[in-house]
């Protein structure tokens, strides 16, 4: 199956639409959502990836797919750099700047409405792109990537968390969980009846681990590296250009 023909909502309109209406239809019941259904270890997973870019020691940060701003405010609080925070859904924005007020952080963090395709940066802008949960929902995914190489600085790294699958013996139960338990709590709480169905389905037809990295490989990085998380349900993917 590929990748970039699995879609939200199963209509004609593209999927790049599909998924701005998608987070927007779901956005006030995001963040809950998210910590009930991960039980609060894609915090843990955050703070990884921060972790690992702080050694770059990053003065200005893109983060990509910045949702509500999770990944933002804590790249932020880890590495004290400025940090913009891109999305296409303006309703996830609009929670995430609610947030980062709430939190004195509005002269650090910068919150504004674009497309990954079709970045409104220079070339060689940033000391390091983050993106959380987000490259699953490009419609080209190589076209998403080699937007984040072109607007990192030569050396410097993307970061990439994305969910994977967990291999091993845990893999049917997570599987069973993935596909009947967390769609049925997320069309509950979000009143949305695709978008928890839509995100086994994106994570089944998306590529991890070595297919992963030879994509990275083949948009122009020089070196990859990727670090499995929680058996392998996400992974942190470091390309370097």
């Amino acid at each position: 199956m590929d990748h970039n023909k699995v879609t939200p909502y199963n209509s004609e309109n593209s999927k790049k639409s599909q998924v701005e209406d998608m987070f927007d239809n779901i956005a006030p019941k995001y963040d809950l959502l998210n910590h009930v259904l991960s039980m609060k270890i894609d915090v843990l997973w955050r703070n990884k990836l921060v972790d690992m870019l702080k050694k770059d020691q990053p003065q200005l940060v893109l983060d990509v797919a910045t949702g509500t701003g999770d990944l933002a405010l804590a790249v932020q609080k880890g590495t004290n750099s400025d940090v913009v925070g891109l999305d296409l859904s303006q309703q996830m924005l609009n929670v995430g700047i609610e947030k980062i007020k709430k939190q004195n952080l509005d002269g650090k963090i910068t919150m504004q409405k674009g497309d990954a395709e079709q970045l409104p940066f220079e070339d060689n802008k940033f000391d390091g792109v983050t993106v959380a949960f987000g490259v699953r929902n490009f419609e080209n995914l190589e076209k998403g990537l080699s937007e984040l190489r072109r607007v990192v600085k030569e050396n410097k790294s993307i970061y990439i968390l994305e969910f994977s699958k967990v291999e091993g013996f845990l893999a049917p139960f997570y599987m069973f969980y993935f596909k009947n338990i967390l769609p049925a709590i997320g069309r509950l709480v979000s009143k949305d009846n695709r978008a928890y169905t839509y995100l086994p389905d994106s994570v089944n037809a998306f590529p991890f681990g070595e297919k992963m990295k030879t994509i990275l490989l083949n948009t122009g990085f020089k070196k990859v590296e990727y670090t499995k998380l929680s058996l392998g349900i996400a992974t942190i993917y470091k390309a370097t250009k």
